[in-house]
C-alpha cells in the first residue's frame, strides 16, 4: 500500500465521526459490548491502543461487531503492525513514525495515522507521501493553537489531534481547517467499561458525535 492511499483510507476513517475513541481495555471480555455501544452512540471509528495484554483479542472481539471500524493504536515495531493486522485491524495509529514502521504498515496493508508533534516531522511524513496524520501529544505540544499554526504553512496536511482531549476542548480542535477529528478516552472511562455501563457510555459516544465540525 503506498502512503498516497493509505492517507486517503485514514482521512475517510476519521471522518466518520468528530471524534475517535482511545481504548485501553485489560478484560476482552468487554470488547463486544463496548463496541456496540460506541456505535450506537454514532461513533464508528475505534482504536484499541496496545497497551495490555488483551488487546489484540480485544480487536479480535471487535472486529465482529458489525458497523464498526477497528483500528490499532500505539503501534512501535513492525512486529505490533503484523500482530494488529492479524487480530482484525483495519487501520493502525502511531505516537510518531520510523522508517521501520512506516515500511511495515506498507508491506502490510495497514493504513496508518503517524503521528507528528512538529513542522519537521509532518513535513518528512509529508515528503514521503502521507498526509492525514494524528498530531500528539496534542495538548502538551501546544494545543489547538499550535496545531492551527500548521495549517498556513501546510495547508495538504490533515490531523487527528490526540492527547490531553475532552469534551471541553474538542471543539477547539474541530474547529480548526485541518483538523479531521480529534482522539479520546473520555468516551469511555474505565469505570464505566469495568461496569459495563454501556448504556452510560452511548449517551457519552451520542454527545460527541454530535460535536460540530
Amino acid at each position: 500500500m503506498t502512503p498516497e492511499h493509505a492517507s486517503e483510507l485514514t482521512a475517510k476513517t476519521c471522518l466518520l465521526a468528530p471524534v475517535i475513541p482511545v481504548l485501553v481495555l485489560d478484560d476482552a471480555s468487554k470488547a463486544e459490548g463496548l463496541a456496540r455501544a460506541l456505535i450506537a452512540g454514532g461513533l464508528p471509528a475505534l482504536e484499541v491502543t496496545l497497551r495490555t495484554p488483551a488487546a489484540l483479542e480485544a480487536i479480535a472481539e471487535m472486529a465482529k461487531v458489525e458497523g464498526g471500524v477497528v483500528g490499532a493504536g500505539t503501534l512501535i515495531t513492525p512486529a505490533d503492525v503484523e500482530a494488529a493486522k492479524k487480530a482484525g485491524a483495519t487501520f493502525g495509529v502511531s505516537p510518531g513514525s520510523t522508517k521501520l514502521l512506516l515500511e511495515a504498515c506498507e508491506a502490510n496493508d495497514l493504513p496508518l495515522l503517524p503521528g507528528a508533534a512538529t513542522a519537521t516531522e509532518a513535513m518528512a511524513l509529508l515528503e514521503r507521501g502521507y498526509r492525514t496524520m494524528k498530531f500528539f501529544p496534542a495538548e502538551a505540544a501546544g494545543g489547538a493553537k499550535a496545531l492551527g499554526s500548521l495549517a498556513s504553512p501546510l495547508p495538504q496536511i490533515k490531523f487527528c489531534p490526540t492527547g490531553g482531549i475532552s469534551l471541553k476542548n474538542a471543539g477547539d480542535y474541530l474547529s480548526l481547517p485541518n483538523t479531521l477529528c480529534v482522539g479520546g478516552s473520555w468516551v469511555a472511562p474505565k469505570e464505566m467499561i469495568a461496569g459495563e455501563d454501556w448504556e452510560g457510555i452511548t449517551a457519552l459516544a451520542a454527545e460527541a458525535a454530535a460535536l460540530p465540525r
